[in-house]
């Protein structure tokens, strides 16, 4: 093992199209989507099974077919001997998964790994209350046939209220909030209002439809459903989008005074997105060329009931190991799951109040200019299967840096249950 980390690179990128809970991947199992994507991804690299040390795939619905989803994706492609575990860090799984396959390969423990994330929250499962357990099991140790039929009988229909597993995970068990709740508490905090917030997500809209062509450079398709359809694009984005049926939305989470709608909130749904990570040495004896470099990678806690300010929190952290500032990134990715969370981050970096009393900083992080900001849409555009969202990121970002010929990028999410998490990357080329 070396004294010094070794440099981490990341080689190449693809995901599936983002489709909306229950639409055009519904019927994929998620290890279905991670094992096509992980198939296509080593096709296209030209890297062999040979050469991976470890697959490391983040997932937040865990079906019990696949608890450990990234070990039998792996397996389906043919990947016997490669290491794969499942790793769960909410919205950040994906980003987890490789800020643990960089400090891994860091370590000098391995030098390759495919990392990433996938989602179907459409085939997230529903939860029985206690008492309908509680029957079944009571019902399986009756014996007697007579007394079988009398538990039956006395069986409670109100028993069966199925909850969505998928909502149980979207409520903080901390505050008993959801994520909207909590973006509604951030616009209140920072006064960002109800045209502001459909300002911003039409926004998104704009430039996810403009960057349509771009997109699918890092994107493959799939062929959906009974009639083989194909989908390659991104199905949340809206165009024409119908601007003033956004504005007529009522609002979602508080219903008399609140302002975040489904129109300026991110999309559930379903897809899969993953890269592959390489030691720097390694990548140049093969003769690849990445696409970025892993330069800085940071997490961090904060108050479950603001977690969409956790890029707020993260970023200096990331700044700080990088010995950057924010004026030396040039392109910008911060998740979108509500338009108020995303404008909240940006008021508080731009706060010099914010950084004294919650950062501990004598003068604010800095302003973000709009432009570089999410050039390509984020979440509400073009969906959010919890998950692969974070590699999303990072491999959006990789492409666009290597387009603009800009040196610095940056990614960051905030996380449910009140976490941030960032990583700064690295043009090389």
């Amino acid at each position: 093992m070396k004294n010094s980390p070794r440099n981490v690179v990341v080689v190449e990128g693809l995901r599936t199209p983002f489709a909306r809970i229950g639409k055009e991947l519904k019927e994929f199992h998620p290890a279905d989507l991670a094992f096509q994507n992980l198939k296509e991804l080593m096709l296209r690299s030209k890297i062999s099974g040979e050469e991976i040390d470890e697959v490391i795939i983040g997932n937040v619905a865990n079906l019990p077919d696949a608890a450990n989803v990234a070990r039998v994706a792996a397996l389906r492609a043919g990947l016997l001997q490669v290491s794969a575990f499942t790793v769960h860090r909410n919205c950040a799984s994906s980003l987890e998964s490789i800020v643990t396959g960089t400090a891994k390969i860091q370590s000098g423990l391995i030098h390759t790994v495919i990392a990433g994330g996938v989602e179907s929250m459409t085939q997230t499962p529903f939860l029985f209350p206690r008492a309908f357990q509680d029957f079944v099991f009571q019902l399986r140790q009756t014996k007697h046939s007579l007394k079988k039929i009398k538990k039956i009988l006395s069986f409670h229909w109100n028993s069966l209220k199925p909850r969505s597993a998928l909502m149980e995970a979207l409520t903080d068990p901390f505050t008993g909030l959801n994520m909207g709740q909590t973006a509604e508490i951030l616009a209140r905090e920072f006064q960002i209002s109800r045209a502001l917030q459909d300002e911003f997500s039409i926004k998104s809209h704009q430039r996810a439809v403009q960057a349509r062509e771009k997109l699918k450079e890092e994107l493959f398709s799939l062929f959906c459903g009974p009639e083989y359809k194909i989908v390659n694009e991104d199905k949340s984005s809206r165009q024409p989008l119908d601007e003033e049926k956004m504005k007529g939305l009522p609002p979602c989470f508080d219903t008399e005074y609140g302002t975040v709608t489904a129109g300026n909130s991110c999309s559930m749904g379903d897809g899969s997105s993953l890269v592959i990570l390489m030691e720097e040495q390694r990548a140049k004896e093969l003769g690849l060329k990445p696409l970025s470099r892993i330069h800085a990678m940071a997490f961090c806690g904060l108050e479950p009931e603001r977690m969409g300010l956790g890029p707020a929190y993260a970023i200096p952290l990331a700044l700080s190991q990088a010995g950057l500032t924010l004026k030396d990134i040039h392109l910008i990715e911060i998740n979108e799951a509500f338009a108020a969370q995303v404008l909240a981050c940006l008021k508080a970096l731009a706060s010099s109040r914010f950084a004294k009393e919650k950062l501990n900083l004598s003068q604010a992080v800095g302003e973000i200019n709009p432009s570089i900001l999410n050039v390509n849409g984020g979440a509400i555009a073009l969906g959010h299967p919890v998950s692969a969202t974070g590699s999303r990121l990072v491999l959006t970002l990789s492409k666009e840096m290597k387009r603009r010929k800009i040196q610095f990028g940056l990614a960051a999410l905030c996380i449910g249950g009140g976490q941030g998490g960032a990583v700064i990357l690295e043009n090389i080329s």
